[in-house]
């Protein structure tokens, strides 16, 4: 049977040498070439939609596409599709990049210039694992189909601010609105998810720290499903576990959790460390929790200026959420706007301990009033952050789908109940 080998390429050149070559090998069956990160990930779908037979039993990355990294978009290709083997065209055949890549998924790496011997040889090899993979699983082969789930990270600008209760809401509101949420706790040496649900858990996010390859089946292992339908990834309950989860593992942890939900929210507490700041670059929106002080809005500068000086994340690129808002302070969102240097959410989350008080106090923030404005607001921001799938029949009747008591501000606004 032939090998099926499908090249992802940006590069004209290399496009062309690498065809010609992958023409040649005895026993290939090149596909046309994808140019882009997506369009791979996308004709994958695709063809695992179909049947997993359909898949190519290699697919050949080159170190130029774009626009997600290389490395990245072979461990997303690893998690999704895992009888796919992936080689690295680079030109870099450092032992250390070798090590990297197969950290990542990989099954071979090919040092350009490319050579025939070279790439006959890994390309054998590979699709031989490939083919042993599907006989071995006999077809069972777990494939995230999926084309990538939205990652939000929830930061405070100090401890107290909020980010905790800020991520909790935001995930419950994709949860009830209808969309796969996972809430994980990046606060590794501090984090609170789990006494705000009021839950008992064994596993956490250092179940996975050493594991570089995280299965649906190893991951749904690790997560807790929580009454609300949530899948949680919690932090340790022995803060100095926390320094197991290195930069490389909550990449590995972020991207599975991506494959596999349509939302995932991640609490990253007040302090940065590796894990935190991994999982904040990864982000598609990175939130930063401030309160209407002086104090407060000093942290979130400092922090600000911290991720650009590390190379994070750009302010331009991160979002403050200003949480105790009232009409009152001095310090209002268009300042804080000014200060930072970052966009400002349009929905600030009222001054409201009163609403908390008890559901806090008893662990039972997932039950907190519907009727509550900071509920309300909280779930207007992930609406505003596109995180929720509201029915249009739901959005003129005013309320998320799951919340009967989640009254819209639109609706307050103009009068209504």
């Amino acid at each position: 049977m032939p090998t099926r080998i499908l090249p992802a390429v940006g590069d004209p050149d290399a496009v062309r040498s690498l065809t010609t070559l992958l023409s040649q090998l005895p026993d290939a069956e090149p596909v046309a070439p994808v140019v882009d990160s997506t369009q791979l990930v996308d004709t994958l779908s695709r063809l695992a939609a179909e049947s997993v037979d359909e898949l190519p039993e290699v697919v050949v990355v080159h170190e130029r596409i774009g626009p997600v990294p290389a490395l990245e978009l072979i461990r997303d290709v690893a998690l999704r599709f895992p009888a796919v083997g992936v080689i690295l065209v680079t030109s870099d055949a450092s032992p250390g990049l070798f090590q990297a890549a197969m950290d990542y998924g990989a099954r071979g790496l090919v040092a350009l210039p490319l050579n025939y011997e070279e790439l006959a040889s890994r390309v054998q090899a590979v699709a031989q694992w490939s083919t042993g993979v599907r006989r071995h699983l006999g077809g069972a082969v777990d494939v995230f189909t999926g084309v990538g789930g939205t990652v939000i990270t929830v930061s405070g600008a100090k401890g107290g601010v909020g980010a905790t209760l800020t991520a909790i809401q935001l995930a419950l509101a994709a949860q009830a609105s209808g969309r796969s949420a996972a809430l994980v706790d990046m606060d590794l040496q501090a984090g609170d998810i789990a006494s705000y649900l009021d839950i008992q858990f064994r596993r956490s996010v250092v179940d996975l720290a050493t594991i570089t390859d995280i299965s649906p089946r190893v991951l749904a292992d690790a997560v807790f499903r929580h009454d609300t339908g949530l899948a949680l990834l919690l932090a340790p309950g022995e803060g100095e576990r926390g320094e197991e989860v290195t930069d490389r593992a909550a990449r590995q942890i972020v991207g599975a959790l991506r494959s596999r939900y349509e939302v995932v929210v991640i609490d990253c507490g007040a302090q940065v460390s590796g894990a935190s700041a991994a999982a904040v670059e990864m982000a598609d929106r990175a939130l930063l929790v401030t309160t209407p002080d002086v104090v407060s809005v000093r942290g979130a500068k400092r922090t600000v200026r911290m991720w650009d000086r590390l190379q994070i994340r750009k302010a331009e690129e991160t979002t403050v959420v200003v949480n105790r808002h009232t009409r009152g302070t001095e310090i209002q969102p268009p300042l804080i706007q000014k200060i930072t240097g970052t966009a400002v959410a349009a929905t600030a989350v009222p001054a409201n301990f009163k609403e908390l008080h008890a559901a806090v106090d008893a662990g039972r923030v997932h039950e907190l009033d519907g009727r509550s404005t900071v509920k309300q607001a909280l779930w207007a921001l992930a609406a505003e952050l596109g995180l929720v799938n509201a029915p249009e029949g739901d959005r003129r009747g005013g309320r998320l789908r799951g919340d009967r008591g989640a009254v819209s501000f639109r609706r307050r606004r103009d009068g209504g109940g």
